[in-house]
């Protein structure tokens, strides 16, 4: 088994085959290079995780070649290796980013140990790489569906504050994805590796929400026995997401302001103040300029708030995005179930185009889940969605009709059946002869 993939460059090419012969026994794949240039271009094509690598070359010091490569290629380890010790390369060696730096001869006995350790910390930093990566993906703008031009913009216009810390105000109806967005902008931040805190502040009693968002200091009221931290300090060098800020109660937002003003808050019960680096989202559904009017928002807040706004769309200002968010939420939720579930019925795909989606890509989500868990076949049917959805708005109310609903289940059960009405008959636990009565008293034929 190969252990890993290592590049000696050193103009003497009897060491070089020498340790090149001890490295391989080792189990590691070894390639040669006699110079700096050719060591650069080899390494421009080839997969490399250590570099073991002369000082002095004629084309070069390898001191030098540390700075110029580690940049370019962080992941690979370069071990500097010299004939003459000295004190002084060293130091620079390790400041531009050398694994180590040892000396010909005398530290031998150290290159198979130091390239184990090397090896290690390269197979490291891929593991780390490789989360980092399914992290972007599972939080960043690639999970984000829709190529709508609306969608498309507001995507542009995340990608383009994301590298900021500028405050961030996201607004736009319930379940067009308001976190998802603020989760994206994090995740392509240079704030990434911290913190990523989220808060509804709908769900709070303004006590309990001053609590959370700035913690509070131990007596500060009954039950608080010792300090908490709040989202505030817990999102400390991240982000701080704040949903919903138009139900923030108006004593809490100057306490809010102050930290968008000065980077400082002050815990409950506490009297001075601490200092804070973190980014603030913000999202609402309210129009805060009505709120500002009546009194309910401080105007002073909005303007900090609303330094930077992005307009997400609704699902039915979008119908075109419908369709592939809808296919995506059915692969998501047939692998979670163990289903074979791989496509959708002509009706089921008109049904969804139909629909106003008041609550927006949220209450799609959940009729697919809902579909998938209830469908008996490899292919999703309106009988499948929630009995809102299929119908039409005028015959909501006679959906829950029960004729209504009787007739619906016997078309489900026919359709299960392709159309035997013996075996339908016994799944309905009712006689052939009144399973006849009812079709045709409910007009329904075998083919519907």
């Amino acid at each position: 088994m190969e252990k890993g993939k290592v590049l000696i460059i050193d103009d003497e090419e009897q060491l070089r085959l020498l340790v090149s012969r001890i490295i391989s026994l080792e189990g590691f794949t070894v390639s040669e290079a006699g110079g700096l240039h050719e060591g650069k271009q080899f390494l421009e094509k080839n997969q490399v995780d250590v570099i073991l690598c002369d000082v002095k070359l004629p084309d070069g010091s390898g001191v030098n070649f540390v700075k110029e490569v580690k940049p370019k290629f962080p992941l690979v380890e370069i071990i500097l290796l010299t004939a003459y010790g000295n004190i002084q390369d060293g130091v620079q060696a390790m400041k531009n980013g050398a694994f180590d730096y040892i000396v010909k001869g005398d530290d031998n006995d150290k290159v198979i140990p130091l390239l184990y350790k090397a090896i290690e910390k390269v197979q490291l930093q891929k593991r780390i790489e490789q989360l980092e990566h399914r992290i972007e993906k599972r939080y960043g703008f690639e999970n984000i569906l829709g190529e709508s031009s609306l969608i498309k913009e507001a995507i542009s216009l995340a990608k383009k504050v994301a590298p900021t810390d500028t405050t961030v105000l996201l607004l736009g109806e319930t379940g067009t994805g308001k976190e998802v967005f603020a989760q994206a902008i994090h995740t392509s931040s240079k704030r990434s590796s911290k913190p990523f805190m989220a808060l509804n502040c709908s769900a709070f009693t303004k006590e309990l929400l001053e609590s959370e968002i700035f913690g509070y200091k131990a007596g500060a009221f009954t039950g608080a026995t010792k300090d908490k931290k709040g989202l505030i300090e817990e999102a400390s060098g991240g982000t701080l997401f704040l949903d919903e800020i138009g139900e923030m109660h108006i004593d809490l937002q100057s306490k809010l302001l102050r930290v968008l003003e000065t980077n400082e808050f002050i815990k409950v019960g506490d009297t001075k103040p601490a200092k804070v680096n973190v980014r603030i989202i913000a999202a609402t559904n309210r129009n805060l300029s009505e709120e500002i009017k009546e009194g309910k928002f401080r105007e002073d807040l909005f303007y900090r708030l609303n330094v930077f706004t992005i307009e997400l769309p609704s699902l039915r200002d979008r119908k075109e995005d419908i369709l592939p968010i809808a296919r995506n939420f059915l692969t998501v939720f047939a692998q979670r179930t163990n289903k074979r579930i791989t496509s959708m019925s002509k009706e089921f795909i008109n049904r969804l185009k139909e629909q106003a989606w008041k609550g927006n890509v949220r209450e799609l989500k959940n009729a697919i889940e809902r579909a998938v868990i209830l469908a008996s076949g490899s292919q999703l049917e309106v009988e499948d969605l929630p009995l809102q959805l299929q119908y039409d708005d005028l015959n909501i109310a006679a959906s829950f009709d029960l004729a209504y609903v009787e007739r619906a289940h016997i078309q489900t059960v026919l359709r299960y059946t392709r159309g035997n009405k013996t075996k339908a008959a016994e799944l309905l636990g009712i006689g052939l002869t009144t399973l006849y009565r009812k079709l045709d008293e409910y007009k329904i034929s075998a083919t519907d």
